[in-house]
């Protein structure tokens, strides 16, 4: 008999609803079958921050959990969670399978490590570290963060699992009309303010050219910027938009920009990669891990206007040199980041 036959599953992360890089790879999971392959429950312990539904989540998910495992002691818990204040909401979770000696796997999403860790007094950086070192593992996805993590969490098991792409099926448009697609939060240390300097000075040479910005945040103070760049004609607001929207978008954008000023591995570049756009972003975080200049993509150093704009314009000009670019992107990230080697870590773990 397999010895996994009578193993348990249960994971715990985000609502689907979330709009987080966490939910966005627990979706990924579901898509690419994992939770068809694996006797696998999720247990929901959150939605969005603020949420006023998310106490009731947290208890309900601790109900279940304790339920769970006073029924069937043999499971294995993977457990969600980001580096910011709802680690220590989900290192509750976390104190409970320890407490009924399941081994527990701590998958970390985004970036902030280091600015939530140095925000930590004596007493919770022990914590965070003692809590990681009890862990089986605690995964990340990019090998940055391992060898942090490694050096504040000592006693740590750290492995490096590949966030998996969505199942998007795209057909990119052949000659796509010169649209740049911005996919984030609206929000300064995201670039938005130097992407809308850049595009006024694109339009000179691509006067068609046109922003749309997908995702919630500051929409107010960046159409109030537009407007005072003489560019608020070019520049469209969706919101938050869902796979399907997100998919049309990726279609029909001629180039991806995301000038962040902090990442860790953004997934919403992962997917314009893997979908062929041409891409200009920064050197933070992991992304030169993933973009090689020139050859997947362009990079530009955070704040670089100037440097944002040329690479802007070359790539709505020079449509062979853009195509090149997406096209290896593409074939580079399917390869590293499709679900057959994320889902081969995992079932290793």
């Amino acid at each position: 008999m397999d010895k996994t036959s009578h193993l348990r599953l249960v994971m715990l992360g985000p609502t689907a609803e979330t709009r987080s890089c966490a939910a966005a790879v627990v979706a990924a999971y579901r898509d690419h079958g994992l939770f068809k392959r694996w006797p696998l429950r999720y247990l929901a312990t959150h939605g969005e921050p603020g949420t006023p539904g998310n106490l009731k989540l947290a208890l309900q998910a601790t109900r279940e959990l304790g339920e769970i495992l006073g029924e069937q002691r043999r499971a294995v818990i993977h457990l969600h969670t980001r580096f910011g204040g709802g680690f220590w909401r989900d290192a509750g979770f976390m104190a409970i399978a320890l407490a009924a000696h399941c081994p527990v796997i701590v998958q970390f999403h985004g970036g902030g490590a280091e600015r939530f860790h140095d925000a930590l007094g004596a007493p919770l950086r022990a914590a965070f570290g003692w809590l990681l070192g009890r862990a089986t593992c605690v995964t990340v996805a990019h090998e940055s963060q391992r060898a942090w993590l490694r050096g504040v969490a000592r006693e740590a098991h750290v492995l490096c699992v590949p966030g998996p792409l969505p199942a998007l099926e795209l057909a990119r448009e052949p000659a796509a009309p010169n649209m740049i697609l911005f996919l984030g939060r609206l929000a300064a240390d995201k670039g938005i303010y130097d992407l809308l300097e850049a595009v006024a000075a694109v339009r000179a040479s691509v006067p068609d050219v046109r922003l749309v910005c997908a995702g919630d945040g500051e929409r107010a103070a960046v159409a109030r910027q537009a407007e005072r760049l003489g560019i608020a004609d070019a520049v469209k607001f969706t919101g938050w938009v869902g796979p399907s929207g997100k998919r049309a978008l990726l279609e029909s954008a001629a180039v991806f920009a995301l000038p962040s000023y902090g990442e860790a591995l953004p997934m919403s570049l992962l997917e314009a990669l893997g979908a062929g756009v041409p891409t200009v972003t920064t050197p933070v975080g992991a992304i030169p891990e993933v973009v090689a200049d020139g050859v997947t993509g362009c990079l530009v150093a955070p704040g670089d206007q100037a440097g944002l704009k040329r690479a802007l314009a070359k790539l709505l000009l020079d449509r062979a040199y853009a195509t090149r670019l997406g096209d290896a992107a593409r074939r580079s990230v399917q390869a590293r980041f499709g679900a057959a080697r994320g889902g081969a870590v995992l079932a290793r773990l």
